[in-house]
């Protein structure tokens, strides 16, 4: 839909853009979990900036120490140099998340992107190991750039390379084969027959959910037995948690459910607090053997992220209360999810903390629902190999009322769409 207001976009901006296409209108103005746009209508946000803004638009916890940090010219572009603003965040990160779980990560500033955390991390276990394949999973996204996209699986983005993405291998994910299949069969069995043709892989990289995915979740089991598979085997255990860390699916980290501890972790998106790009790879301390500079950014020292990074870790990791309200509304939104999915032919759902999906069997209707939502006031956008499924990241923040009146509008619109009760 073109309207006077966007033909701007249409006129200048590249094909590219996705997301305003699914919502044709122009936004202005955003708080907590709503957006408004130039025409005055609000948006209830089940989409949260694809996990970036898990503590909501605008939040005055955050902006306050942002604000006076500009206002005082605190340092903007800092690249590796140490600042205060630096010296603060990596102070609260230890105290706040590492040490409360007896972790002893190193800390690395990548440039400020998911993907780059990724790059960083594939080219750190290459270099530790001395060996080059990377083992990813069935439906694994990881990142766009050419490193992350060898280890994601989604076959129209890794045409996009243009180029052949090897030194990569992909497993079956967790319930790939419908339980049909013991874990880790398959890959127990080459890595450990020296004529399977299978290279030992430096590492093994894997998202606990995989958002982009179709919301697929692997059970802690799993997730223990890969990280007993890695340990065993000398193969360094990567959790990419750029959407599914900083509280998504409940606890800081996705991996705690499951009581690992992975020798590299990525974090981004949410990790800045407010929006703002920052992305760490946090890595065991016998792992940093980077030379100065081998792995950099130009915008690797984004400080007003760090002032952000800083006040959300101390405002809302210091207890386990949002720990606590994320698993309730999660509950919550599970409990109506199931219900919907009882009522109406043709759906499932399944999820995690504040991370769900409604899954249909008709591919098509994924995409519908989200128009007729939209239609209504709600974002909400489909992931999952065919667009099958709705998928539900509202912040984490989000209000028990804006909960239920997200539930109204989203069952409201799969009921337009599918019709057709049980």
């Amino acid at each position: 839909m073109i309207t006077a207001e966007t033909t701007i976009f249409e006129e200048l901006e590249s094909n590219v853009r996705g997301y305003c296409r699914a919502w044709p209108t122009v936004f202005t103005t955003a708080s907590g979990s709503w957006l408004r746009a130039e025409d005055g209508k609000e948006y209830l946000d089940f989409f949260a900036g694809a996990g970036a803004l898990n503590y909501g638009h605008n939040n005055p916890v955050l902006k306050q120490p942002l604000l006076d940090y500009i206002a005082g010219d605190g340092i903007t572009h800092g690249l590796d140099m140490s600042t205060v603003a630096k010296r603060r965040l990596l102070e609260t990160l230890r105290d706040t998340v590492f040490a409360p779980r007896g972790l002893e990560y190193k800390v690395q500033f990548p440039g400020p992107t998911g993907a780059n955390a990724v790059e960083a991390a594939l080219k750190l276990a290459r270099k530790v190991t001395g060996r080059e394949t990377i083992i990813s999973f069935t439906n694994a996204f990881h990142g766009m750039s050419l490193g992350a996209l060898s280890v994601t699986g989604n076959a129209a983005k890794r045409a996009g390379a243009g180029v052949p993405l090897v030194h990569a291998a992909h497993m079956p994910y967790d319930g790939y084969f419908d339980n049909t299949t013991a874990d880790f069969q398959w890959m127990e069995r080459v890595l450990d027959d020296t004529s399977s043709g299978f290279d030992r892989p430096a590492a093994v990289i894997v998202e606990t959910v995989q958002g982009e995915g179709g919301v697929n979740i692997a059970r802690p089991e799993w997730l223990r037995h890969l990280s007993e598979l890695c340990t065993a085997r000398g193969i360094l255990l990567i959790v990419d948690d750029v959407q599914m860390g900083c509280g998504r699916t409940g606890p800081f980290f996705s991996f705690e459910i499951a009581g690992i501890t992975p020798d590299i972790v990525t974090l981004s998106k949410s990790i800045g607090g407010y929006g703002l790009p920052l992305a760490l790879v946090l890595f065991k301390p016998e792992l940093d053997v980077w030379a100065p500079g081998e792995h950099n950014g130009t915008f690797r020292g984004n400080n007003p992220a760090f002032i952000t990074a800083q006040a959300a870790l101390e405002h809302f990791w210091s207890d386990g209360a949002l720990q606590a309200s994320t698993e309730a509304k999660g509950q919550r939104i599970g409990a109506a999810l199931t219900q919907a999915a009882e009522y109406f032919h043709g759906i499932s759902t399944r999820g995690r903390g504040l991370v769900h999906g409604v899954v249909f069997d008709d591919p098509s209707q994924a995409g519908k629902v989200c128009q007729v939502a939209f239609e209504h006031g709600l974002l909400v956008e489909t992931s999952g190999s065919l667009d099958e499924v709705v998928k539900l990241l509202p912040p984490l923040t989000v209000t028990d009322e804006e909960v239920e009146h997200g539930l109204r509008v989203l069952t409201g619109a799969i009921g337009t769409v599918c019709g057709q009760e049980r």
